[in-house]
């Protein structure tokens, strides 16, 4: 089973360091990011994977800090 976490920033400013609650713990990696050169954007986003931190945040157990691009959205997934 494969859990997903998508996060949108629908404003015009980039969110470095944004922190978000997760489903479980593991190492989760950027699935999609609209902000991709592949898509025109700024590449703006997580290239590298990121461990959950066992740090409660918005009711979760497990918690993450993003960087978010502006205008834009991200797809975090478990890393393989």
């Amino acid at each position: 089973e494969q859990s997903l976490v998508i996060v949108i920033n629908f404003t015009p400013v980039p969110r470095f360091d944004y922190r978000i609650g997760l489903p479980h713990g593991g190492v989760w990696q950027e699935k999609l990011n609209s902000d991709s050169l592949y898509y025109g954007g700024s590449n703006l986003g997580n290239p590298l994977a990121l461990t959950a931190e066992d740090r409660p945040w918005m009711g979760r157990a497990h918690s993450i800090a993003l960087t978010l691009p502006p205008l834009g959205a991200v797809v975090m997934g478990l890393a393989p």
